[in-house]
């Protein structure tokens, strides 16, 4: 018998507006789940439990009262621990805000809440979201939902092990160099990168840069799109919302849930195992030939190509440091104990950079973004993989080498999913069975400018093709052995970085 938290959102949903499903039983359940496995892989770093049942139990009543009910009526969501969520801990991973409670909601939380959403608590995340292994001195690491010794990816790895775990149905995340992305493939959900300024934040430091979005993290397309029809808004606070009104296929939750319905045989595929540069581990490479192979016959052509990318690696190196200096200088400069590594390293890195490397930085994002729009004229849709390696024992805070190749910076590894960050062109991670280590596979799907509806609606077809193929569909966790598994808390370096 499938447990209320192991349910769909949308069949949750529903099943709430029949009075079918109690918000209060469903909470329970989730909340029965963390119980049971978060020791194992330390995805939920903050919860206010009888605030969720108080919540819980407002819903259910609306519901027995009749009601008009919100998309996300009763659903427990959780939140990335970079996002102020009220009456909960943000401690965005460091010692500096250990102790801090958030006196609001960000505008984003307020749009959860306004839909019904119950927050049921934060997901962990590395410290201020700086890297790809969710790790960090305050709340520890967190492990893989497949293997709790391997990474979970992030910077939203929280969040991605949450969802893989039925913690929740639904959970946040954001992405600056795959952060949506990276933790959805290395565990087997979906991660969303919208187009920049679909889902609004009043908080951002730069305003006006694409690079880092917020977005949904779910089990599968459907519910990720549910979920961002609730996220999408407009907030003249964010100077990027504006888009919202550029083109048709933005703005409007209607166009996003549920999601489009689309004949792949009239697309033309376009696919690429490394954008031509970047290191991309062989067992990886394995894994996405042959779900290319499975995928080409449902379009009209399939085409091994890729916009061209040289220059990205620089350009996302020079860039992501603008924002770091924004935003983390000065507590390099005035509390360097409290600061780790990755932070210390940026912000060096970040020092280094000249105005001419800033104006150069910014040609070649300009290059790439127009050459991608070359690329889209002649194809409709590029697959790659999502991430570049086989997850990895979470101790080792990042790749320095793949398969023998040194890595540039500590976020090299992420280049499959910064080289279209830079662009703004939306993407998505999508579970797909998998790799020859016995690990999660994620195939990212990159579509046109402002194409959000039309990549989730081509995901949610490559989904629907495979769904319970035993080699290509959504992979799921062991719950069993995660019940029975010591803490990662007793695990060397849970709280250090070795």
């Amino acid at each position: 018998m499938t447990e209320p938290c192991d349910l769909s959102a949308l069949e949750a949903r529903r099943l709430i507006g029949r009075k079918a499903l109690s918000p209060v039983e469903l909470l329970e359940s989730c909340l029965q789940r963390i119980d049971a496995v978060n020791p194992a892989v330390n995805a939920m770093v903050a919860q206010d439990d009888e605030a969720a049942r108080s919540a819980a139990r407002a819903a259910e009543a609306a519901v027995m009262r009749g009601e008009a009910l919100g998309a996300l009526h009763g659903l427990p969501v959780g939140i990335k621990d970079l996002y102020d969520a009220r009456g909960l801990k943000t401690t965005h991973g460091s010692p500096i805000f250990a102790d801090y409670v958030a006196p609001e909601d960000c505008g984003m939380v307020a749009r959860i809440r306004a839909a019904g959403g119950v927050i049921i608590g934060k997901t962990n995340t590395p410290e201020f979201g700086l890297g790809a292994n969710t790790r960090n001195r305050v709340c520890g690491a967190t492990g893989n939902a497949f293997d709790n010794t391997r990474s979970a990816a992030g910077s939203s790895g929280g969040s991605a092990v949450a969802l893989a775990t039925g913690m929740a149905p639904l959970c946040s995340g954001s992405d600056t160099g795959g952060s949506l992305r990276n933790p959805a493939a290395f565990n087997g959900i979906v991660g969303y990168r919208p187009s920049p300024g679909l889902v609004t934040n009043e908080r951002r430091p730069h305003g006006w840069s694409p690079l880092p979005v917020l977005g949904p993290m779910a089990r599968d397309v459907g519910d990720t799109c549910l979920f961002l029809s609730v996220m999408a808004s407009d907030d003249a606070r964010d100077p990027l919302a504006y888009t919202l009104h550029a083109r048709p296929v933005r703005g409007e939750p209607a166009l996003f849930s549920p999601p489009r319905s689309l004949d792949l045989s009239t697309l033309k595929l376009a696919f690429s195992e490394d954008f031509g540069q970047a290191p991309t581990e062989h067992v990886v490479r394995e894994a996405f030939r042959a779900r290319v192979a499975a995928i080409a016959p449902f379009f009209s052509r399939a085409e091994a190509t890729h916009p061209d990318c040289r220059g990205g690696d620089e350009a996302f190196e020079v860039l992501r440091a603008q924002g770091v200096l924004t935003a983390h200088a000065e507590k390099a400069r005035t509390r360097p104990q409290d600061c780790g590594p990755n932070l210390i390293a940026n912000v060096e890195e970040g020092m280094r950079y000249s105005l001419a490397d800033s104006a150069r930085a910014a040609e070649l994002q300009t290059r790439i973004y127009r050459d991608f729009q070359r690329f889209f004229a002649e194809h409709d849709v590029l697959i790659t993989p999502a991430i570049t390696i086989s997850p990895r024992n979470w101790r080792e805070l990042y790749p320095k080498e793949i398969d023998g190749q040194p890595t540039r910076t500590y976020f090299h590894w992420l280049a499959m999913a910064y080289y279209v960050t830079l662009t703004g062109h939306p993407a998505i991670s999508l579970p797909m069975g998998t790799d020859a280590k016995g690990m999660p596979f994620g195939l990212q799907i990159v579509g046109p400018r402002g194409g959000d509806a039309f990549v989730l609606g081509v995901a949610a077809a490559i989904e629907a093709a495979f769904r319970g193929d035993a080699s290509f569909g959504r992979p799921l966790p062991d719950l069993a052995a995660l019940r029975k598994a010591p803490p990662i808390s007793g695990m060397p370096e849970f709280r250090s970085f070795g």
